[in-house]
């Protein structure tokens, strides 16, 4: 019995890990540290971009993520699905135009219905000006192309 019960448990483990690794191999990551360690509560809570700090860190489903204090860590950790940056992390933009995964600026995003979307901005192509344009269209591409992406 006992035997059985060790076996469960790896083969239990081993699966929670295998989905973790699956899902983070999706994420835009920087040595499994999410939003280039912005605190992603930051946006919703404080309105900007916030660089988090290493000490405050959670890793959530194999994804690191840095606060910047320790309220926004608490926040977060009561419901992270809300806080996670939608695509992964990629360029939303992106995401709806080509299906594609781009780096981004953690400092160019929106807040779309209670959704973090971060963008590209560099080399005068500040892509959320693009995103802008034809948000309702890029959205529904962009979560099509997520979906294959990641099934």
């Amino acid at each position: 019995m006992k035997k059985q019960l060790v076996i469960l448990l790896l083969a239990v483990l081993s699966v929670t890990t295998y989905a973790q690794n699956t899902r983070a191999a999706h994420f835009n990551l920087d040595k499994k540290v999410a939003l280039q360690g912005y605190d992603p509560v930051a946006y919703f809570v404080q309105k900007k971009a916030i660089k988090g700090k290493k000490e405050l860190a959670i890793t959530y489903e194999g994804v690191i993520y840095y606060f910047s204090s320790t309220a926004n860590k608490e926040v977060f950790s009561k419901n992270p699905e809300s806080f996670e940056p939608q695509y992964g992390g990629w360029c939303a933009y992106a995401m709806g135009s080509v299906g594609e995964k781009v780096a981004i600026d953690p400092e160019t995003f929106k807040i779309v219905d209670g959704k973090l979307y971060v963008f590209y901005n560099a080399y005068f192509n500040n892509t959320l000006k693009s995103w802008n344009k034809d948000e309702s269209n890029l959205k529904k591409k962009a979560d099509g192309n997520w979906k294959k992406l990641t099934n």
